[in-house]
């Protein structure tokens, strides 16, 4: 059963040769691959599985900071040992909009008015770390570099 969610088709195509590596550690050679496609679905999407989860593992370890970012807030979180550390960064103005490149920029400007509020949160992680962070990007959140905490950490501490 699969842990995470199986990568999609583009991905597959991107990892071609980590999958072609993947299946010869099971000793599976192509024209193996391909029967096993043809006569043993279930079996070829459980390699596809197998490989999906090992992928997101590998991804989710490294995964340093994320962000997820609506309208009117930015959620900045950075991963740590045993928890991750939560900025939230959020605007009362309404007729901002920071996904956009113009609401970026006026909060670039704005970050110290009024109408920008800052919240920080720690939240430990569960008994299964990778499964925390897969569950943010699930609802929307993206693995970055931490320009943005990193710059929003300096403001509030």
């Amino acid at each position: 059963m699969i842990k995470y969610s199986r990568l999609t088709k583009e991905q597959f195509e991107e990892l071609h040769q980590e999958f072609i590596n993947f299946l010869a550690t099971q000793s599976i050679t192509g024209e193996e691959w391909k029967q096993i496609k043809e006569n043993q679905p279930e079996a070829a999407e459980e390699e596809l599985d197998i490989f999906s989860d090992l992928i997101w593992e590998g991804v989710l370890s490294k995964s340093n900071y994320l962000e997820n970012i609506s309208p009117q807030q930015l959620f900045l979180f950075k991963v740590e040992e045993n928890a991750m550390k939560l900025i939230v960064v959020k605007t009362k103005d309404e007729s901002i909009d920071l996904t956009t490149t113009e609401g970026y920029q006026w909060l670039q400007k704005n970050f110290a008015e009024d109408d920008v509020e800052f919240f920080t949160a720690i939240k430990e992680f569960s008994e299964d770390r990778n499964g925390d962070i897969f569950s943010l990007i699930k609802q929307g959140a993206n693995i970055t570099k931490g320009a943005l905490f990193t710059f929003f950490d300096k403001i509030v501490n």
